[in-house]
């Protein structure tokens, strides 16, 4: 993959995912050099049909896409566990005129692994804020409208927090790994066990980092906030509940809480206590939904982070011996 390529895929608002082609290895490939060929492969192809079936407007398909890719890159991993843990790779890569490739991956797998714990950090914080307004909406009177707009104020100040952290991660982290190509080896002329090992390194690190891109671009969507002049037709449908999913097929869990949230704040003296008591169900249900994102994307980082420190430890084991 050229660099302009690299580069253009991390713009603000990316044109398109990353243009990969599956890759094919030898078949006296060692199984388990072939079986990190097949979860890359899988893992590509679900990427672009996921990017195939999305848009810059819908993007309810990119909170599928965080939970699945997460779960698709941590199974990439424990594959590259089990390629790591040869005799035949750990030979080849002790040998002195590899230590530079070895310590690449190694400044890389750390990269990754600060990405996990900062991204992990922002969704726990995010987290305790939604469930204090769960509790704040479960304690509230319906009639008692002087709170609700310290309730959208705090939400709002976690989802800045959060897309704060991410920015920092992306300048600090991710950007940097972004250079990180390791197609340009000389090993690729060396044994073909050795040459598919560093294949399928630096398709996963590319596929990494494009994993963590699709995660960042949907934890820093800006707060939908409330315009009365455009708001009202949608909130009216957020308000008619569950079954109103199938005619927003482009809103995700983060957009959904903004317009329930958002909603409360449209105080209508003329509103009924029902209309006023749907608002705070309302609100609590799309609460509960980005919770169960926000865990389920928290969870993937944590099982993402060991499978990363596992492979971190497998490398300082061999550049030591």
């Amino acid at each position: 993959m050229k660099r302009a390529t690299i580069a253009s895929a991390f713009s603000p608002k990316p044109s398109k995912r990353y243009s990969v082609r599956s890759i094919s290895l030898p078949a006296r490939s060692h199984p388990s050099t072939l079986k990190v060929e097949e979860e890359l492969n899988k893992l590509k192809s679900w990427e672009a049909s996921s990017s195939t079936s999305s848009s810059p407007s819908s993007s309810k398909v990119e909170t599928t896409i965080c939970l699945n890719g997460l779960s698709l890159l941590s199974e990439l991993y424990r594959c590259i566990e089990d390629l790591l843990n040869l005799p035949l790779t750990q030979q080849a890569l002790a040998q002195n005129q590899h230590q530079k490739f070895v310590n690449n991956l190694l400044e890389s797998c750390l990269g990754y692994l600060d990405l996990c714990g900062n991204t992990r950090d922002a969704i726990l914080l995010m987290q305790a804020c939604i469930r204090e307004l769960q509790s704040a909406l479960r304690r509230r009177k319906v009639g008692d409208h002087l709170s609700i707009e310290s309730i959208f104020t705090a939400y709002s100040c976690s989802r800045r927090k959060m897309k704060k952290a991410i920015a920092n991660s992306l300048a600090s982290n991710l950007k940097p790994l972004m250079d990180k190509q390791f197609e340009d080896s000389p090993m690729l002329a060396l044994d073909d066990h050795l040459a598919a090992v560093v294949r399928v390194l630096s398709e996963t690190s590319l596929t990494t980092v494009s994993i963590f891109h699709s995660l960042f671009v949907l934890l820093s969507l800006p707060v939908l906030k409330p315009k009365p002049s455009r708001w009202q037709l949608v909130s009216k449908l957020v308000l008619k509940g569950e079954a109103t999913r199938k005619e927003q097929p482009g809103m995700n869990e983060l957009e959904s809480a903004d317009i329930a949230l958002g909603n409360l704040l449209l105080h209508n003296s003329s509103e009924d206590m029902i209309i006023k008591a749907q608002k705070i169900q309302s609100a609590q249900i799309r609460l509960d939904a980005l919770d169960v994102v926000m865990e389920g994307i928290e969870k993937g980082l944590e099982c993402l982070f060991r499978h990363l420190i596992r492979t971190r430890v497998l490398l300082l084991n061999i550049i030591s011996h």
